[in-house]
């Protein structure tokens, strides 16, 4: 059979408006009520799982989860996930088992995808579902934190699981409204008495209440980048930002657990931080951070976990944290700190004796 292309160039070129006209007089049924036709279904999911493993070949994927994170991404999980997927111990919400496509339970589903799949859904969403984006897109050390919790997910009961994402504070509101449900919505993660809950959680008790309060009014205006608390931010009455600042300045330091660090990568850290770096313009840390009279914006890093501080450090070489009206020096001092010199700091300045800041308020 000859094919005549005339005719063919023809089809080819009407065939869009007709697709559009019969767009336009509401043929396609848009509604939910009815479901996919089955070939239809097919399709999404086809493309959809075609798509995850084509882009998540550029993912470069971390020698080791980061299982220290944990309870960080649990913490996340159960303000923006659960909702729809559901938890151990806690089923879907019977609206999320009417929506299309229905959200999987995550712990029947995740053995189908490798890392490195994980890591795309969960940091670019899936379109034409109700999955979103991380709500930043700078932070991949956060999504890497939850690729870790989903790998821990399956085999995990009902009260790990609450121990993990609520601790003592108990089950969030949806809208943190009066103080005593933001102090909840806090302690989650950060512990009734401020010291963390898990070594990726700084220690607020003892900070200055300038801090405090300026990084809460960064995270909830998207201006320091942090899926997590950003999340957790506006789920909070922003009128609750000063009260909150007063509570944790107030608290009593105790720190985290010390590590017990090699003693010449401690002895390192103490040099960088009592005397700088001068071949790479980076100064000594405690002339702005442990003066008892310091710019109440600048924290306190004595015994805030290693973890954390590492994680910091990186995020300002990087130009990644910001938002803050200091944040700038910092990036430009952690621009000369090499891999090296920030384990050395930090596991120095989390031997510290962490003590309440004396900062000017």
């Amino acid at each position: 059979m000859r094919v005549n292309w005339r005719h063919l160039a023809i089809v080819l070129a009407v065939l869009p408006f007709i697709v559009l006209f019969v767009a336009w007089i509401g043929f396609f049924n848009v509604g939910a009520s009815s479901g996919h036709w089955k070939i239809t279904e097919w399709f999404l999911h086809f493309a959809m799982r075609s798509a995850v493993r084509t882009y998540a070949l550029q993912v470069e994927v971390p020698h080791e989860l980061p299982r220290h994170a944990i309870q960080t991404a649990a913490g996340h999980f159960a303000r923006g996930c659960a909702i729809c997927h559901g938890a151990p111990g806690e089923p879907r919400s019977p609206a999320a088992l009417r929506m299309l496509p229905q959200p999987p339970e995550l712990a029947q589903k995740i053995g189908e995808w490798n890392d490195a799949e994980l890591f795309r859904i969960v940091k670019h969403g899936i379109r034409f579902t109700g999955m979103p984006a991380w709500p930043t897109q700078a932070r991949d050390d956060e999504v890497w934190a939850m690729v870790a919790f989903l790998r821990a997910l399956p085999p995990m009961e009902g009260e790990v699981y609450r121990q993990l994402a609520y601790g003592a504070g108990g089950t969030p509101s949806l809208r943190a409204v009066t103080i005593d449900q933001a102090v909840v919505e806090c302690a989650r993660c950060h512990g009734n008495d401020g010291a963390g809950r898990s070594s990726t959680i700084p220690v607020l008790a003892g900070q200055s209440e300038a801090y405090i309060l300026e990084s809460l009014l960064a995270f909830a205006d998207e201006r320091r980048p942090s899926g997590i608390m950003a999340l957790a931010s506006i789920a909070v009455d922003n009128q609750h930002f000063p009260e909150l600042a007063r509570r944790y300045a107030a608290m009593k330091s105790v720190g985290p657990p010390r590590p017990a660090p090699d003693p010449s990568l401690l002895e390192y850290g103490r040099a960088i931080a009592t005397k700088g770096i001068v071949a790479a313009n980076v100064p000594a840390c405690v002339g702005c951070h442990e003066k008892p009279d310091r710019n109440p914006h600048y924290p306190n890093i004595a015994g805030q976990p290693s973890a954390y501080i590492k994680a910091q450090l990186e995020l300002f070489r990087t130009g990644t944290r910001g938002g803050t009206r200091y944040s700038h020096l910092m990036a430009k001092v952690a621009k000369g700190l090499t891999d090296h010199d920030i384990e050395a700091l930090a596991n120095y300045f989390a031997t510290l004796p962490a003590s309440t800041a004396t900062a000017r308020r």
